[in-house]
């Protein structure tokens, strides 16, 4: 081992770089995947717009028709959307059971 001379590794080009951290594995979240169908992707948007648009237009005629009908004032109340979203029904009326 006396003779010749020590073999070094080969560096990259550019100088003596760090070298980058890259996590090894799959990537964490979600994956967004394009849709093969564009067209009805936009129908099933424009059809989701048109059910929620009928759903308020819906509550909306409840709720008057139930404020005329009552001696007194009904408030319409929102509950916040909390993380799980999944709550009851979204309106709830200050008319409470009478005793």
């Amino acid at each position: 081992m006396a003779q010749g001379k020590h073999k070094f590794k080969a560096q990259r080009p550019g100088g003596a770089k760090k070298q980058q951290n890259k996590p090894k594995g799959p990537k964490r979240g979600g994956r967004i995947i394009a849709p093969k169908k564009a067209t009805v992707v936009q129908q099933q948007k424009l059809k989701k717009g048109l059910e929620v648009a009928i759903r308020n237009k819906i509550e909306q005629e409840v709720t008057q028709k139930a404020s005329t009908s009552l001696h007194k004032r009904l408030s319409v109340l929102k509950t916040p959307q909390g993380k799980g979203g999944a709550a009851g029904s979204t309106k709830t009326s200050s008319a409470g059971p009478s005793k």
